[in-house]
């Protein structure tokens, strides 16, 4: 979330950094509602001074033995006066936030300019990909010859965009996994967690998935009971005299991560780091749900957008002077992972107009598919500068003892089932067998190949 003291200090040029990244402020729509706002809280705070200083006049009056009553009907016409305009006050506040916590980040200055992935601007490239004397499978074709990927068992049990795996290429995709956590924890220095794959509004709320996207989330909702007040208050219970039910329902939603990056940011919600904490660097491995609520038709063949997939998450929590060195050394802990499995991959600065919500500045890394003869994303690393903080109120003491708000980073480190399709395309054989990669062999008991 933004500042919002930036829409009222600097509302023209906030709305035109915005509009960078393709986004519209409703810049008469922030007015009128600031404007009502000043209004509103003008007149309370004039209500507020005249009912202090009737109070006051109703003691002297008391110590003089004259007749209040007129004064004190004052006072609670003016109580009642306060009330309502607190109360109009704190609805129109409540529009602000929900207008504000749709507003997505401010792109950073070294962001390149430009509309979609078409203005992404390449920043470096690895590797070179593989010159083949036979005809190239895709990752579907060599699965099923493997009898290792099975679409048609993945819809009969879920559906569209869901896979079965077994075999060899189960193991290898938890090879890859495992790989990866021990990469990013030995050798990046990253923590490694477990986390819940369920999360409540708060969380999602905090790295910025709600409101804006709820259509994009599975949605779990959670039915309780709770104790209704005759149950609590033990004497009407015992006399029986309400017919009040002793319990009534509580609906709630829980939601499936979209990405650990929810569940591992929202561990600094609410919280104040000491200096010395930081910077906080955490990992995990779970796996994702995603609707896909705006992708329909595309990438409907294979493994590549699926409504559930397996990733390897990096999150690090810093100290807004290293924000930006934090995105570079993240890029550089996807970067490695792919160096090891000696895919080639290339590097891109997203543009302002394709970055995510949350984001100030991202990266991503963009593997090599023989098949698609292209580079396709396999992880995307940002910094969210204090975007997530600002809404989580996650915030460490400054050298000077005040409390001000953390940056937030996060990365893929990577995506699991991307890297399966990357080494069943990019280490297939003419025979349709496929080599492991040499440091995922101690993974897989020291197997060399798989057919």
């Amino acid at each position: 979330m933004l500042d919002i003291q930036l829409f009222r200090t600097d509302l023209d040029r906030t709305a035109k950094r915005l509009a960078g990244r393709g986004f519209q402020v409703d810049v008469a729509t922030f007015r009128a509602l600031e404007n009502e706002r000043k209004a509103i809280q003008v007149k309370t705070q004039e209500w507020q001074a005249k009912r202090n200083r009737s109070s006051k006049l109703i003691g002297h009056a008391k110590a003089k033995g004259e007749d209040v009553s007129a004064i004190m009907a004052e006072v609670a016409n003016l109580s009642d006066e306060l009330k309502a305009g607190e109360a109009q006050l704190e609805a129109v506040q409540g529009k602000l936030q929900d207008m504000i916590l749709n507003v997505p980040n401010l792109p950073h200055i070294s962001a390149p300019a430009g509309k979609s992935s078409d203005d992404n601007a390449e920043v470096r490239r690895w590797g070179t990909p593989r010159r083949f004397e036979f005809d190239i499978k895709d990752h579907v074709d060599i699965g099923a010859n493997l009898r290792g990927l099975d679409f048609a068992m993945g819809t009969k049990l879920a559906g569209a965009r869901f896979t079965f795996m077994k075999g060899c290429v189960a193991r290898l995709h938890r090879a890859i996994a495992q790989f990866m956590l021990d990469t990013q924890t030995q050798e990046h220095g990253y923590t490694e967690c477990y986390t819940p794959y369920l999360v409540n509004a708060d969380s999602m709320r905090g790295t910025g998935q709600l409101p804006k996207f709820k259509e994009d989330l599975f949605v779990v909702p959670r039915r309780k009971w709770v104790a209704t007040e005759r149950l609590q208050t033990g004497e009407e219970y015992q006399r029986g005299s309400s017919q009040d039910p002793l319990f009534e329902r509580s609906d709630e939603e829980w939601y499936l991560i979209p990405t650990s990056e929810v569940s591992l940011t929202n561990t600094v919600r609410g919280e104040i780091l000491k200096p010395e904490d930081l910077p906080l660097k955490l990992t995990a491995h779970t796996p994702c749900f995603r609707s896909e609520a705006g992708s329909y038709g595309k990438d409907t063949r294979g493994m590549i957008r699926q409504h559930q997939f397996d990733k390897v998450e990096m999150v690090q929590i810093v100290h807004p002077d290293k924000s930006y060195e934090a995105l570079e050394e993240m890029v550089g802990h996807a970067e490695a992972i792919l160096k090891k499995l000696e895919l080639p991959y290339r590097v891109m600065a997203l543009c302002k107009g394709d970055m995510g919500f949350a984001a100030a500045k991202t990266y991503d890394l963009e593997v090599w598919l023989p098949a698609q003869n292209a580079y396709r994303e396999i992880s995307s690393c940002s910094n969210c500068e204090a975007f997530q903080a600002r809404r989580m109120q996650a915030r460490f003491r400054s050298a000077l003892g005040k409390p001000e708000l953390l940056h937030t980073l996060n990365g893929s480190g990577l995506a699991v089932g991307r890297t399966l399709v990357a080494i069943l395309e990019n280490y297939q054989e003419a025979d349709g067998s496929v080599s492991i990669p040499s440091v995922l062999r101690p993974y897989m008991g020291g197997l060399e190949k798989i057919a």
